[in-house]
Order: structure tokens, then C-alpha cells, then sequence
């Protein structure tokens, strides 16, 4: 039978009131805190963290509500953010929320019947209405690698716009002049990347026909038709930019399939530094996410909300996103 806070005091001699203050994060003398962790480890005393939370009001869990987990980007940000949520002694509840916006929308109720302690949110929505919830419950948000448009919650994120411009202006410092790029025109990272790869492109005096902007839903699907429809142009580009992962690999699919060689026939930058683009050959130009930097620093946001450490008003903070040097970009003069 399951050890319980009676057996503590039985083996301590400590008042239950004592060893209660103690499981639920109360200050207690040394003596008496060592009394009750050698019970409890004696006794394998497992802690109720339902019963603990209706006393403290806090649950130990943080929710996270992601776009799709089948992305490999938001794959490896749950790792780091795990890791980090446990460092901190919290828990971590995830929600898929299928990139649908309903479902995004009972996902966040289902977190706060769960009474949650905070929430990390890889957005669908656009703006903040869904959230508006949260907001009453008084249950602190930080978004994470997605913004809103209204931007009323902290977040964390890249600079996506000038992570694009960076990747842009490596094509065009060898000389490209006919660059496409694969973006999405949907989700805010790729609306910000095409705004990104606008900029670049005007502040080089370059003009590319519309048919090299191919937009749509971030997908290894986008990535390969978008690379097989440019390269059908009767003037294909010279150097093509691929708006994250996924596009980076069905783009590379397309190219591989059709015969051409990169670089050597099409230069080729791509985004994150996961684990598929160390095995693609050539090795990638590729745009690399702070991944492990950008948990820390929402876990720590979370962290201070929930604490009621920080009460200023929203904070919005933009890691900057590394270029990382490979084989995938050739000079046009060397054409």
C-alpha cells in the first residue's frame, strides 16, 4: 500500500502540519526538512499533485499548445523545452492543434480546465482572440516562434525578416540576380520571410517575375512542387531560398529527381540545422534557429509571469538567426 503523509509523521515524530507545509513548498527548519526528505525516500512517498494543487493553486504543469507536432522544427523546440520546464520542477502538457484553428481554440480550454500554471504557445491563429481566456483566468502566455498581429502576449521568436534578408543577400553577394524563393503566405513565419525577401531584393535594385515568389503552407509538398514548377520555367532561377525545413527537404527532393546538379546547376539556401540537412549532400547554406536559446529564454519569461517576479507589460524578444556556411551556393561568374 502506498506510503502516506501519516506513515511521514509516524517516522519523523513531526506534526502533520509540519511535514503538509513542507509538500507544499513551505519554509520549514533544516532539521525538520531533512527529517521529511529521509522519510520520504524511505518510504517512497509519492506526492499528490492533484491534492498538493488544490491547496497551493498550482499545479506544477505548464501547457503547450503547438501547431502541428509532426514538425521536426517544433519536435526539437519540445525537447529543449522540456528539459528546461524540468530543471525547473514543472511538467510539461502538450496539445496538438493540427494547424486548425478550432481545435487550437479547445486545446487552450482543455489546458485551462487542467488548471495549467502557464502556457507556451506555437500559434495557428493569426491574432489574439483565442487566448482571450487565458487572459481572464489570469494564466500567463508567452508565444513562441510565432507572433500576433495585435501582439498583447510576450513572445519569442527569430527575426524572421531579417533572418530571409541574410539568406538573400548570400545569393546575391555571388552575383545571382534570378532568385526565387518558397515561403509560406498563410503562417506568420513565412509572411515575415517573404516580406524579408522583398526587402533584399529592392535594396539590390533586383525585380524577379511573380512566378518566383511561390508561396502556400509550409510543407515538404510546397517545397517539391515549388521546385519543380521554377525549374519547368523557360528562365528557371539561379539560386532559390526555401523557407524552412520542410520545404528545404522537399525542395531538395525536386532537385535530385530532375537530373540537375546543386550547385553546379541551381544554388540552393535552406532553413534550421536539423538533423536531415547534416546528411544532405551538398552540405546546405542554411538559415539556423537559436532553438536551444529561444526555450530558455520562454521558459525563464514563463518562469517570472508565473511568479509574478515580471509585471510589466508584454515583451517581445528576436534572436538572430545564423547564416551557416556549405557547398549548396555557387558564384554566377563561375557559371
Amino acid at each position: 500500500m502506498a506510503a502516506t503523509i501519516r506513515d511521514i509523521r509516524d517516522r519523523t515524530g513531526l506534526s502533520l502540519a509540519t511535514i503538509s507545509k513542507y509538500l507544499n513548498g513551505g519554509n520549514v527548519l533544516p532539521r525538520n526538512r531533512e527529517l521529511i526528505e529521509k522519510a520520504i525516500e524511505e518510504l517512497h512517498y509519492e506526492v499528490n499533485e492533484l491534492a498538493r494543487g488544490l491547496v497551493t493553486n498550482r499545479t506544477k504543469t505548464v501547457g503547450v499548445l503547438v501547431y502541428d507536432i509532426q514538425c521536426i522544427f517544433v519536435g526539437n523546440m519540445l525537447h529543449h523545452l522540456g528539459q528546461i520546464l524540468h530543471e525547473n520542477g514543472y511538467g510539461m502538457l502538450i496539445c496538438d492543434s493540427c494547424n486548425d484553428r478550432e481545435i487550437e481554440r479547445k486545446n487552450l480550454q482543455f489546458l485551462l480546465n487542467r488548471k495549467v500554471d502557464g502556457i507556451l504557445v506555437f500559434a495557428v491563429s493569426l491574432d489574439g482572440k483565442f487566448l482571450e481566456g487565458a487572459r481572464k483566468a489570469g494564466i500567463p502566455v508567452i508565444l513562441v516562434d510565432r507572433a500576433l498581429r495585435d501582439e498583447e502576449y510576450d513572445c519569442v521568436e527569430i527575426d524572421n525578416r531579417a533572418a530571409m534578408m541574410r539568406a538573400a543577400k548570400k545569393l546575391i553577394s555571388c552575383g545571382h540576380r534570378r532568385i526565387a524563393v518558397i515561403a509560406s503566405d498563410i503562417e506568420y513565419t513565412g509572411m515575415e520571410r517573404m516580406k524579408g525577401f522583398d526587402e533584399a531584393l529592392a535594396d539590390a535594385g533586383i525585380t524577379v517575375p511573380d512566378a518566383y515568389r511561390v508561396s502556400g503552407k509550409h510543407s515538404f509538398e510546397l517545397g517539391y512542387r515549388g521546385v519543380k514548377n521554377l525549374l519547368k520555367l523557360p528562365e528557371p532561377p539561379t539560386g532559390v531560398i526555401l523557407g524552412n525545413y520542410d520545404t528545404t527537404l522537399g525542395g531538395i527532393m525536386a532537385v535530385n529527381e530532375s537530373g540537375l546538379n546543386c550547385p553546379r546547376d541551381i544554388s540552393i539556401v535552406g532553413f534550421d540545422d536539423l538533423l536531415m540537412s547534416k546528411v544532405i549532400r551538398p552540405k546546405l547554406w542554411l538559415i539556423s534557429q537559436p532553438m536551444e536559446d529561444m526555450s530558455k529564454r520562454a521558459v525563464t519569461m514563463l518562469l517570472a509571469r508565473m511568479s509574478g517576479e515580471e509585471e510589466s507589460g508584454p515583451t517581445r524578444i528576436s534572436f538572430s538567426a545564423a547564416l551557416k556556411e556549405g557547398d549548396s551556393v555557387r558564384s554566377v561568374e563561375s557559371w
